[in-house]
């Protein structure tokens, strides 16, 4: 967890110099398309939906562009046609990376991935050649505010999560995939709409990385996450404090 802790500090220090807005609407208006077409135009019968709209809400994407998105999915020939894709490889130092996707093409977009792979020290896999070190998760947090934990960990159980903690001054509920929109569900109709909910990679062990192995790892996975056929990068590294300071500095 040290690993997945340190990596999303980085993360939030990179978004809070550069929030990238446009970008970031972007992946998730595709998101909005896929779980549209994949599903019902009505979030109420889409549990895939309801999360994308949930990750709108977590950028801040106007309420008219989430209706604008789902409108033009669910409209005779709405826009592009987009595959889920997922590449696996080594980045820098050995370090496990996972890169899931969203693409109209996948023939440009694993050349893409393969090349940054390449340019970054590293080498793309195949598939499953490093998920099998990660373990697939659903990942719903609420601030600590938002109930105490012991009512959190009673509704999560009920409804078939694992686990309730404390991670970075929030509530973390984890549950099994096949779960994840259950335990949701349950939750936010007891305690409102959580801070988010997704699901995620979680590594089972991980790479110490010193300064120049972070950086080169980093420099990776900043080329994979500014990629625009790309939604998410999950990767096994542990940052120590004064490294993290360091390169934050």
């Amino acid at each position: 967890m040290a690993g997945h802790s340190q990596f999303k500090n980085i993360m939030h220090r990179k978004g809070a110099q550069d929030a990238k807005r446009a970008k970031q609407f972007a992946k998730v208006i595709r998101e909005i398309t896929v779980a549209t077409r994949e599903g019902m135009p009505d979030p109420a019968m889409n549990p895939r939906l309801r999360a994308a709209i949930s990750a709108a809400r977590e950028v801040n994407m106007p309420k008219d562009t989430v209706e604008r998105a789902i409108k033009k999915a669910s409209g005779a020939g709405g826009g592009d046609d987009y595959t889920e894709v997922r590449y696996e490889g080594y980045g820098p130092a050995g370090v496990a990376v996972i890169v899931e996707g969203l693409t109209d093409n996948r023939n440009r977009t694993a050349s893409d991935v393969r090349a940054a792979f390449s340019k970054h020290g590293g080498s793309l896999g195949e598939t499953n050649s490093v998920s099998f070190m990660f373990t697939r998760l659903g990942v719903i947090t609420y601030p600590l505010d938002a109930a105490s934990e012991d009512d959190l960990i009673e509704a999560g159980l009920e409804a078939g999560a694992e686990n309730v903690e404390t991670v970075e001054g929030m509530h973390e509920v984890t549950c099994p995939v096949e779960s994840f929109f259950a335990v949701r569900d349950a939750l936010e109709t007891r305690f409102g709409e959580p801070a988010s909910a997704r699901l995620d990679w979680r590594p089972s062990n991980t790479v110490e990385l010193d300064e120049d192995k972070a950086r080169s790892v980093f420099k990776l996975i900043d080329t994979l996450e500014d990629h625009d056929d790309v939604q998410a990068v999950y990767a096994n590294f542990d940052v120590p404090d004064d490294v993290a300071e360091k390169l934050s500095a």
